[in-house]
This record gives C-alpha cells, sequence and structure tokens, in this order.
C-alpha cells in the first residue's frame, strides 16, 4: 500500500459488527471503535450506554484513498445495516445506536450527502433513510475488550 491514509467515522448500530464489515475491505488499513456525536468527554461504555451523552457507537476507519474510495466506504456503510430505523438496529435501541456519517471536510460531506440521497431514490428501502450526516469532532476511542471484539472471539457478526 501507498502511504497515503485518509479517516473516516460511521455509526451504524453495535461497533463491532460495523468495524467487523470494514476490516474486510481492501484498502482499509486500521479500524478502531468508539464514540463520537455526543456531550461529555471521554465517555465510557458505561456512559454511553445510558444515552445521556449523545455520543454514537462509531468505528473509525483508517484507509488508502489509492486502492478504495470513500463512495466504496460509503456503500460498505449502507449494507451493513438499515439506515431507515431512527435510534435502533436490530435488538440495538438507544441513541448510541443511531446510523450517522461524521464527515471530516466539505468533500467527503458532499459525498455523503449525495450518497444518502442516491439511497432514497434507489428504491432499494421502503422507509426513507433517517441516516445523520455530522461534522467529525471529537472521537473517544473504546476501551481496548472492545477493539476487533468479535475477530478476538473468532465470530463473524453479533447480529442474529
Amino acid at each position: 500500500m501507498s502511504g497515503t491514509t485518509d479517516f473516516a467515522y460511521f455509526a451504524a448500530g453495535c461497533f463491532w459488527g460495523v468495524e467487523a464489515a470494514f476490516r474486510q475491505v481492501k484498502g482499509v488499513k486500521a479500524t478502531v471503535v468508539g464514540y463520537q456525536g455526543g456531550v461529555t468527554m471521554n465517555p465510557t461504555y458505561q456512559d454511553v450506554c445510558t444515552g445521556r451523552t449523545q455520543h454514537a457507537e462509531v468505528v473509525q476507519v483508517e484507509f488508502d484513498p489509492t486502492v478504495v474510495t470513500y463512495e466504496d466506504l460509503l456503500n460498505v456503510f449502507w449494507q451493513s445495516h438499515d439506515p431507515t430505523t431512527l435510534n435502533r438496529q436490530g435488538p440495538d435501541i438507544g441513541t448510541q445506536y443511531r446510523s450517522a456519517i461524521f464527515y471530516r471536510n466539505d468533500e467527503q460531506k458532499a459525498i455523503a450527502e449525495k450518497s444518502k440521497a442516491e439511497q432514497g431514490t434507489r428504491g432499494i428501502f421502503r422507509r426513507s433513510v433517517v441516516t445523520e450526516i455530522t461534522p467529525a469532532l471529537d472521537f473517544y476511542p473504546a476501551e481496548d475488550y472492545h477493539q476487533q471484539y468479535l475477530e478476538k472471539r473468532g465470530l463473524a457478526t453479533c447480529h442474529i
């Protein structure tokens, strides 16, 4: 891989399964699960689970844009969850499980907004896409035991 690196941030429910999906993508150099989009500094998993911090469970994706594009990552994002359910993915309910794209710059914002609009017109989803598109502010890595959680346990997914 070349020395080029960029970052993307996605929230699509439980971060364990989302991380596993992105780790399979050629051109993804690393992933880190964590918390973003909230009001509390340095939240813990227990803090986020209360819903009071307003953070989402997020995957930080470090990628080589000469190998995989931001658009490609968005396609993985759309395919890895149901972006039409507000604050819920499968059995997981709460604002920490919301669908969100946290953009780093105006280019990512424009690409994300275009991609979201296309999802609404492609007829894939029966309901409206509720995914938030907001600036990537502070990202707080989750505790070590959450990193590559499924991989460490020989699992492919956390959903039934």
